[in-house]
Protein backbone atom coordinates (compact mmCIF):
# COMPACT_ATOMS: atom_id res chain seq x y z
CA UNK A 1 0.00 0.00 0.00
CA UNK A 2 1.46 3.67 -0.73
CA UNK A 3 1.11 6.23 1.87
CA UNK A 4 2.51 9.57 0.74
CA UNK A 5 3.38 12.36 3.63
CA UNK A 6 3.91 15.89 2.54
CA UNK A 7 6.07 18.44 4.20
CA UNK A 8 7.17 22.06 3.73
CA UNK A 9 4.27 24.39 3.83
CA UNK A 10 4.46 27.45 5.75
CA UNK A 11 3.29 31.22 5.45
CA UNK A 12 5.44 33.43 3.82
CA UNK A 13 5.38 37.37 1.65
CA UNK A 14 4.58 37.41 -2.02
CA UNK A 15 7.76 36.89 -4.11
CA UNK A 16 9.21 34.35 -1.59
CA UNK A 17 9.71 30.50 -2.14
CA UNK A 18 8.84 27.32 -0.23
CA UNK A 19 9.93 23.84 -0.92
CA UNK A 20 7.53 21.02 -0.76
CA UNK A 21 8.32 17.29 -0.01
CA UNK A 22 6.24 14.44 -0.60
CA UNK A 23 8.14 11.09 1.30
CA UNK A 24 6.49 7.70 0.40
CA UNK A 25 6.12 4.17 1.78
CA UNK A 26 5.27 1.68 -0.44
CA UNK A 27 7.00 3.36 -3.10
CA UNK A 28 9.97 3.87 -4.55
CA UNK A 29 9.18 6.79 -6.91
CA UNK A 30 11.21 4.50 -10.17
CA UNK A 31 8.28 4.12 -12.09
CA UNK A 32 4.74 5.60 -13.02
CA UNK A 33 3.88 9.38 -12.35
CA UNK A 34 3.49 11.44 -9.30
CA UNK A 35 1.92 14.97 -9.17
CA UNK A 36 1.50 18.01 -7.34
CA UNK A 37 -2.36 19.27 -6.52
CA UNK A 38 -3.29 22.30 -4.40
CA UNK A 39 -7.19 23.22 -3.19
CA UNK A 40 -8.12 26.32 -2.01
CA UNK A 41 -11.01 27.29 0.32
CA UNK A 42 -14.43 26.77 -1.88
CA UNK A 43 -12.68 25.64 -4.89
CA UNK A 44 -11.87 22.55 -6.64
CA UNK A 45 -8.93 20.27 -6.72
CA UNK A 46 -6.16 21.42 -9.16
CA UNK A 47 -3.32 20.29 -10.89
CA UNK A 48 -0.51 22.41 -10.77
CA UNK A 49 3.13 19.97 -11.78
CA UNK A 50 3.27 16.49 -12.97
CA UNK A 51 6.23 14.01 -13.70
CA UNK A 52 6.70 11.22 -15.49
CA UNK A 53 8.92 8.94 -13.77
CA UNK A 54 10.51 6.92 -16.81
CA UNK A 55 10.41 10.03 -19.39
CA UNK A 56 11.83 12.18 -16.72
CA UNK A 57 9.05 15.01 -18.51
CA UNK A 58 7.33 17.38 -16.54
CA UNK A 59 4.07 19.24 -17.13
CA UNK A 60 2.94 22.61 -14.95
CA UNK A 61 -0.50 24.40 -15.14
CA UNK A 62 -0.40 27.35 -17.14
CA UNK A 63 -0.53 29.23 -13.67
CA UNK A 64 2.55 28.20 -12.29
CA UNK A 65 4.65 27.74 -15.52
CA UNK A 66 7.90 29.23 -14.76
CA UNK A 67 7.56 29.39 -11.09
CA UNK A 68 7.07 26.00 -9.81
CA UNK A 69 9.32 22.81 -10.60
CA UNK A 70 9.04 19.19 -9.87
CA UNK A 71 11.68 16.71 -9.38
CA UNK A 72 12.42 13.40 -7.57
CA UNK A 73 15.30 12.04 -5.67
CA UNK A 74 15.18 8.46 -6.04
CA UNK A 75 17.94 7.90 -3.07
CA UNK A 76 15.25 9.49 -0.34
CA UNK A 77 12.93 8.44 -2.66
CA UNK A 78 11.29 12.22 -2.18
CA UNK A 79 9.58 14.51 -4.99
CA UNK A 80 9.55 18.09 -4.16
CA UNK A 81 8.07 21.48 -5.90
CA UNK A 82 9.95 23.86 -5.91
CA UNK A 83 7.58 27.15 -5.51
CA UNK A 84 9.61 30.83 -6.86
CA UNK A 85 7.49 33.62 -6.83
CA UNK A 86 4.81 32.97 -5.02
CA UNK A 87 1.72 34.97 -4.92
CA UNK A 88 -1.11 35.33 -2.68
CA UNK A 89 -3.34 33.14 -5.48
CA UNK A 90 -1.26 30.17 -5.23
CA UNK A 91 -2.20 29.92 -1.16
CA UNK A 92 -4.32 26.76 -0.83
CA UNK A 93 -3.58 23.13 0.74
CA UNK A 94 -0.82 21.57 -1.43
CA UNK A 95 -1.00 17.82 -1.49
CA UNK A 96 0.85 15.08 -3.36
CA UNK A 97 -0.48 12.15 -5.45
CA UNK A 98 0.99 8.95 -6.81
CA UNK A 99 -0.16 6.47 -9.21
CA UNK A 100 2.24 3.38 -9.71
CA UNK A 101 0.71 2.02 -13.05
CA UNK A 102 2.62 2.91 -16.21
CA UNK A 103 0.41 2.63 -18.59
CA UNK A 104 -1.56 5.03 -17.20
CA UNK A 105 0.76 7.44 -17.06
CA UNK A 106 2.69 7.35 -20.41
CA UNK A 107 0.47 9.65 -22.04
CA UNK A 108 -1.06 11.35 -19.44
CA UNK A 109 0.77 14.50 -19.67
CA UNK A 110 0.31 15.05 -23.32
CA UNK A 111 -3.44 14.01 -22.70
CA UNK A 112 -3.19 16.21 -20.01
CA UNK A 113 -5.48 13.87 -17.72
CA UNK A 114 -3.09 14.58 -15.46
CA UNK A 115 -4.81 17.54 -14.86
CA UNK A 116 -7.85 14.87 -13.07
CA UNK A 117 -7.23 13.38 -9.57
CA UNK A 118 -9.32 10.64 -10.58
CA UNK A 119 -5.87 9.33 -11.84
CA UNK A 120 -3.82 8.76 -8.83
CA UNK A 121 -4.27 5.59 -6.61
CA UNK A 122 -2.47 7.40 -3.78
CA UNK A 123 -2.66 10.65 -1.89
CA UNK A 124 -1.13 12.68 1.13
CA UNK A 125 -3.14 14.54 3.92
CA UNK A 126 -1.84 18.21 2.47
CA UNK A 127 0.39 20.54 3.60
CA UNK A 128 -0.71 24.45 4.04
CA UNK A 129 0.32 27.03 1.84
CA UNK A 130 -0.54 30.79 2.55
CA UNK A 131 1.10 33.59 0.59
CA UNK A 132 0.40 37.36 2.14
CA UNK A 133 0.23 40.28 -0.04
Amino acid sequence: QVQLVESGGGSVQAGGSLRLSCTASGYTYSSGCVAWFRQAPGKEREGVAFLYIDGGIAYYAESVRGRFTISQDNAKPAVYLQMNSLKPEDTAMYYCAAQTLEYLCRLAGPRRTWLSSSEYKAWGQGTQVTVSS
